[in-house]
This record gives C-alpha cells, structure tokens and sequence, in this order.
C-alpha cells in the first residue's frame, strides 16, 4: 500500500463533469490499494471572478476580507468533489484549510506554512475513506483564514505529502509534464521524464509556470518525489526528484523565458560609498523585489549608471520612488527604462562541468540579431535582459543550438 498526495489544478475540476472525472481517477488509484489524500484548486477563473468582485468593492481589497472571500473558491471544489466519490460509491470527507489544521503566519494573501496537523487526516484514511483537502489557504494561530497566493495549492500538496511521509506527491495539469521549452511557442520542445529539484526551482524562478517555486523548495527540502502529469491521459509525466548522475550528461534542460520585469537605469550616478544604499533602501522599504544589477565601471569622471529589473507589476511604483532618490544622489543624467523586456534564461546541472555554455548562448542570441542588456549567471544558469520582440526567435534558436529536441540523457540512463 502506498500513500499517494494527488493535487489537481483548476482547469482539471473546471465544471461539475471535470470534478466527477478526477472521482474517477482517484477511486481507481484507491482501489489499487493505494491510500489517497486529494488536493484541489478553486474552478479555472474563479479566483479571477472573485477578486473581480472585491474590486468592485474597494479600490485596495482588504488583506484579511481577501482571504476570506478567495478560500471560498476550493470550499466549492472539495465539497464537490466528496459528493462525487459517494455517488461512486466509496466514501470521502472534505477539509478546509483551518480543519486540517495548515497553520501559516498572518502575512494575509501571501502566507506561509508553519505547521500542519496531521491527526484528522490519518484518521480518514485509516478508516478506508478518500481524504480532500482544500489547497492555497490555512489558518493563523489568531484563527484567521490565510491564502498562499498564487500557486498555493502545489504548496499545500507538497507540504502535506511531505508531513505525511507519502510515497509521492502527484501533480496533475493541463500539460502532460514539464518541456525543454514553452511548447505553445517551440514545436520542437520535448516533454523531459527526469529533472532535478535544482533545475525545477531554477525553471521555475525564471518563468516556467508548471509548479509554484514553494512547492519545488519543499520538495527538495522533505525528499518529496513529485510527478507532474496530465489530467486528461494516463500518460507518465515528468518525475522532479533528488538530483542523478545521469543528469549531469544533459548540459542543458530546457530555456525559459519572462516577460514579468522591467529595467531601470539611473545614470551619473556619483561612484562614491553608499550610493547602492541611497538607491535601494527606499525599493526594498516599500517590498519591491530587485532582481538583476549592474553598476557600470567608473569613466574617470568620477560617475557610474546602476541599472536593475524589477517586476512590471512594481514598475510604475518604483519609478515614482526613485524620483526622490534621483535628487538625493545628485544623478546627473536621469532615469532611463523600459517594461518591453525578457528575461531569457538557459538552465542545466550539467553546466557545472563543461565550459562554453554562455558564449554559446550569447553567440546564437548575436546571430539572430538580438542585443543583450543585461547579464546574469549561477552555478546551473545563465539569463540574459533582451527585447520583448524577440522572445519567441530566442527561445527557438537556443532550443536549437542546444539542441534540445533529442533526447540526450538516454545513453546515460543506461549506463546506470
């Protein structure tokens, strides 16, 4: 008998026929033996349609009521789904995030797991019943309802299949795994079997979309083997798993892209002690993540240009904080930026032993005429700022040079 945590997104429950078809499922895997707790996201849209509705009520949506009225979304899925699995005719019981109990901090809207109680659920599966839980929310320790934001139910599924020592946590999607490339984007991209945790939390930081980054962080934090698969087919997935030897011989896993962050330039900036701290204290005060920086080297003339990306959702935010900081710092030559970028990014364990990796890339982007802004590498990546415009063109032609598209590791996985 094995324990399995089975998450299924909002696309997979999106109607009534969806929920009764993830019943199915999950009552064959039970009937296999197997002890199954389900995980399930609100309906495709209704997080939207919600907070279409708190806008409607207030220009900034409370925190707290927030939490309140977007948690409600999975309480119409799991309650469902429960229904579902009695007309099938085995049993199930439902559980919102507060009855488990997911205890997170108070950071409503983007809270964090503390702690899960594990006691009831062991209860229900022990009797033979299908447990459903209620993904993104929980409940801090003043009893107020908590959301993870987005993302939140791959957190909770790995979190719980982590506290419950299951045998694996199953992520399923409208995809049928995780691509060496955007498939809508790359007709070559390749559905990858194995990826270490490593890789998945680099993809996922850089823009890939399958799994939320918390959900990778726990995973390789617990040794939690996830499969991430598709609803729709009974075909094997992607397996994201501690990292393998055999991995090292695939130099490259896939390329990602995003188009989420803008560039920002301060130019004649004073080179001079302090001045990064001018600039970014204010940025980091106001809870605006900076990710990529570049500091140009002094001319001569005493002055330097500090150029860093933020996300274009703080874009506007930002500029306006800098204008105070432009005269603080006595910046002579103004702010400079453009929300029309990508952030384009290769990623791959086995960078760590071959060298040439980035002037490849940085030779196939000259080729297709595409500028490079900024740079940024570690151990298992490198990305590059370019124009927007020239994101699909990217990511094809280092999906090419890479040459992606054959299946690399299969020599290697022999040899195991």
């Amino acid at each position: 008998m094995a324990l399995i945590v089975q998450k299924f997104g909002g696309t997979s429950v999106g109607d009534p026929e969806k929920i009764k078809n993830v019943a199915k499922r999950v009552l064959k895997n039970k009937k296999e033996g197997n002890q199954v707790v389900v995980i399930l996201s609100a309906m495709s849209g209704e997080t939207n349609r919600l907070t279409d509705f708190a806008m409607a009520m207030q220009d900034i949506p409370d925190s707290r009521e927030m939490d309140v009225l977007l948690s409600s979304g999975e309480q119409v899925t799991i309650s469902l789904f429960a229904m579902a699995m009695k007309a099938l005719g085995d049993d199930c019981v439902s559980f919102l995030g507060d009855q488990v109990k997911i205890l997170t901090d108070s950071s409503h809207t983007k809270a964090r797991i503390e702690s899960i109680d594990t006691e009831s659920i062991m209860e229900v599966l022990n009797d033979d019943k299908v447990v459903v839980v209620a993904g993104f929310q929980g409940v801090d320790s003043d009893g107020n309802i908590t959301t993870l934001g987005r993302g939140g139910s791959d957190t909770t599924a790995v979190a719980l299949a982590a506290v419950l020592n299951a045998d694996v946590c199953e992520i399923f999607t409208d995809v049928e795994g995780i691509y060496t490339a955007d498939p809508n984007i790359c007709n070559k991209a390749r559905k990858i079997d194995r990826i270490s945790y490593d890789e998945m939390l680099e993809l996922a930081s850089l823009g890939a979309k399958v799994l939320d980054i918390r959900s990778v962080t726990f995973a390789k934090q617990y040794h939690v083997p996830i499969h991430v698969r598709s609803t729709f087919t009974d075909t094997e997935g992607t397996w994201v798993v501690e990292e393998e030897k055999a991995m090292e011989g695939r130099i490259v896993s896939g390329v990602t892209y995003n188009k989420s962050e803008a560039r920002i330039t301060i130019s004649g900036v004073p080179d001079q002690p302090g001045i990064a701290t001018k600039i970014f204290t204010p940025i980091s005060n106001a809870n605006i993540i900076v990710d990529m920086i570049i500091q140009n080297q002094d001319t001569g003339n005493g002055m330097t240009d500090m150029t860093f990306t933020v996300l274009r959702s703080d874009y506007e935010r930002t500029l306006k904080i800098l204008g105070s900081v432009v005269e603080s710092t006595e910046a002579t030559g103004g702010i400079h930026s453009s929300d029309a970028i990508t952030k384009i990014s290769i990623v791959g364990v086995g960078m760590r032993n071959h060298s040439g990796i980035a002037s490849t890339m940085f030779s196939v982007l000259a080729n297709e005429g595409i500028n490079i802004s900024m740079i940024s590498t570690s151990e298992i990546k490198v990305s590059c700022i370019i124009n927007e415009k020239y994101t699909e063109l990217a990511v094809r032609a280092l999906h090419d040079a890479f040459e992606l598209d054959k299946d690399n590791m299969a020599e290697e996985e022999t040899l195991v």
